[in-house]
């Protein structure tokens, strides 16, 4: 009987400590957090319903009270570097001229990421497309190679396999040569050995940097994580786009093919893809910040301002530490703003409501939007969240379509044949408010009908429609699943 008491008491003990924590959760979500209603309601379903798990899950996944002050003060960081440009942002906005050339009726979008990022928009810029990992990373480590006075290399991810340790090894030989070679990962996309990869670099006096270290040998975080991927070379050449570094982003890995998108560009807009490298370097690198001096020329070269080519092209950037979510602004204005056609791929397709409402009412008016996502899902609850908002979206007008040749991981949209969209920004929640996203955006209307014509004949030879009587005829365990995954994929 005694123990029985005493086992009743204890359970007690446990229930009223399991109640107070979901208490305390709650509340923070709910009254300090301040998240949108969609993302709270899912979080406190979790919590609820799961308590223990869900408060673990929780504490990995959904905290955002600390982090919000920390990346307040990046921002903060960041805004005092960039001083110096928005002198020239403010005489660029002066100049009625400079948005009404070459923007293709998508000037209000310029002004917007202007105003919301600090965005400069460049008007001398020369840019090429890869499709194809093997091509993109050649132009990569021609360019390194070809480096005299730095090399500034961000990426979310490298492997410790064959390209991974090619890659090194060509930083490894520029740092030696005596070039500023400075390299910046993501904790969350190194290996836990990763000072035995870097190793070469750092030897021949290179420096190499983990975003948000963990003292963990795997990190822990789930969110706010640097997803950039940036090359900067000499402050005059500059690659942005969705490849990682590593084999199975040349099609070695289990999901085959690996289809993506890269840019390499030369002009103007280098200078901005050089701030944001900077601006994220000085914020991990406090002991050895990068010090730009006034009118300096070996970071921001004077012969930037000459005639490359004639591509418009604004780099734009996102995170926990931006208030206005300048890429999903961007995004959503573009939608609002076409005219005949909105062409996207993207891995991630989970939209909020504003950005589901604005494809829907772009449907409706007559506008052909079509996205493509994969046919193999790298994350389960993502690929059936992806198929439940494409599905409702299809009712609209919106065709949609699986890419069947692999996988696809490329951030691309374009808009009218005229706009297009290149970067490291999924289409989701925790790119556009939770980790770190860099996107270009390319106001070139030969680069843009070229992308439009490839899409559409990569629809024919790489993808399958979905149609809409297939959908409404799935099973009902499809149903099940796609209902699960979207209740939940606020916190995916």
């Amino acid at each position: 009987m005694l123990l029985s008491i005493a086992l009743s008491g204890t359970g007690l003990l446990i229930a009223l400590i399991v109640i107070i924590v979901n208490i305390c959760a709650l509340i923070t979500v709910i009254f300090l957090e301040k998240r949108r209603p969609t993302a709270a309601f899912a979080w406190c379903l979790l919590i609820i319903f799961i308590p223990i798990v869900g408060f673990i899950v929780y504490i990995f996944l959904g905290r955002h009270f600390y982090h919000k002050r920390l990346f307040d003060r990046k921002g903060l960081a960041d805004q005092a570097l960039n001083t110096y440009v928005e002198e020239e942002l403010s005489s660029a906005a002066a100049d009625k001229q400079l948005w009404h050339k070459g923007c293709g009726g998508f000037e209000r979008c310029a002004v917007a990421l202007l105003k919301t990022d600090n965005a400069l928009l460049t008007i001398n810029n020369k840019v090429d497309v890869y499709r194809d990992g093997y091509e993109k990373f050649e132009a990569l480590k021609d360019a390194i190679r070809s480096a005299k006075h730095h090399v500034h290399i961000e990426y979310f991810i490298i492997r410790d396999d064959e390209l991974g340790r090619e890659i090194v090894s060509v930083l490894a030989e520029k740092a030696k040569e005596g070039v500023e070679v400075r390299a910046l990962f993501d904790a969350g996309g190194v290996p836990g050995g990763y000072k035995k990869l870097f190793a070469p670099i750092l030897e021949n006096g290179g420096d190499v940097r983990i975003f948000f270290k963990s003292k963990l040998p795997v990190s822990p975080r789930i969110n706010f994580h640097d997803h950039r991927k940036i090359l900067v070379i000499d402050g005059k050449l500059g690659f942005i786009g969705g490849f990682n570094i590593g084999d199975e982003y040349l099609g070695k890995g289990e999901l085959g093919r690996w289809r993506d998108t890269h840019l390499r560009i030369a002009g103007g807009a280098v200078s901005t893809l050089q701030m944001r490298f900077i601006a994220d370097w000085n914020y991990t690198a406090k002991d050895k910040p990068i010090v730009i001096k006034e009118d300096d020329t070996l970071y921001f070269p004077d012969d930037l301002l000459e005639d490359y080519g004639q591509s418009v092209v604004q780099i734009a950037s996102s995170g926990p530490d931006t208030k206005n979510r300048p890429i999903y602004s961007g995004y959503v204005d573009l939608i609002g703003r076409a005219q005949e056609s909105i062409y996207i791929h993207t891995p991630y397709f989970v939209p909020d409501e504003g950005m589901f409402e604005a494809l829907r009412l772009a449907a409706l008016s007559g506008v052909d939007v079509r996205i493509v996502i994969p046919c193999k899902p790298d994350h389960p609850f993502i690929y059936w969240a992806n198929r439940s908002y494409l599905g409702d979206l299809m009712e609209a007008g919106v065709r949609g379509y699986e890419y069947k040749d692999g996988f696809i991981h490329s951030k691309a949209s374009i808009y009218d044949g005229k706009v297009f969209s290149v970067g490291t920004a999924n289409w989701d929640i925790r790119s556009f408010s939770l980790n770190f996203e860099t996107q270009a955006f390319v106001y070139d209307a030969e680069i843009g009908a070229k992308a439009a014509a490839d899409y559409l004949k990569e629809l024919e030879t790489d993808c399958r429609e979905i149609t809409l009587e297939e959908y409404r005829s799935r099973s009902f365990r499809q149903m099940v699943l796609e209902g699960i995954s979207r209740l939940f994929s606020p916190l995916l």
